[in-house]
């Protein structure tokens, strides 16, 4: 069995490093997230709700944008990225460019790949404890907000020079 996955992984790769054995590690580990929090969800006796309110999305929205992207790219979380990535220069603003190394280091410096674990766990929030999760959102949400109109004045100043 294991002759025939090392023969799709090889294939599959096409020359390029491309760990699918570790990329399944990865889904099984997100799977057994869900999995733990789903029982989390049961054994306190709570209810997934009918729906999702225009509201809540957004925010879920903004705070996974925002945290996704503090925990990929944020200088001061590098330490969680350092065993799993290497330091390759300065990126956009206040943000740093690292070359990962290994699937956990492809997850870890990538906020579009964080961002399905983030909303997981902003969803799985919401069930187990909503006012507090709807806290972080809200604050993550200022901070993205913030940054926005960092950056609109900045180039308000640029013009105005």
């Amino acid at each position: 069995m294991s002759d025939i996955l090392e023969k799709t992984e090889r294939t599959y790769a096409n020359g390029h490093d491309r760990p699918l054995a570790r990329y399944a590690g990865l889904l099984a580990a997100y799977g057994g997230t869900v999995g733990v929090a789903a029982a989390a969800v049961a054994l306190a006796g709570r209810r997934v709700p009918e729906q999702v309110g225009v509201l809540d999305i957004l925010l879920m929205a903004a705070c996974t944008h925002k945290v996704s992207r503090r925990l990929a790219k944020d200088p001061v979380t590098s330490p969680l990225r350092a065993p799993f990535t290497q330091y390759e220069g300065q990126g956009g603003p206040s943000e740093v460019q690292e070359k990962p190394r290994g699937a956990i280091g492809e997850l870890l410096a990538c906020p579009f790949c964080l961002a399905q674990w983030v909303a997981t766990g902003y969803a799985a929030g919401l069930v187990l404890a909503p006012r507090a999760t709807r806290l972080v959102g809200a604050t993550m949400t200022a901070v993205a907000i913030s940054d926005w109109l960092q950056f609109a004045y900045a180039k308000l100043m640029k013009t105005a020079e």
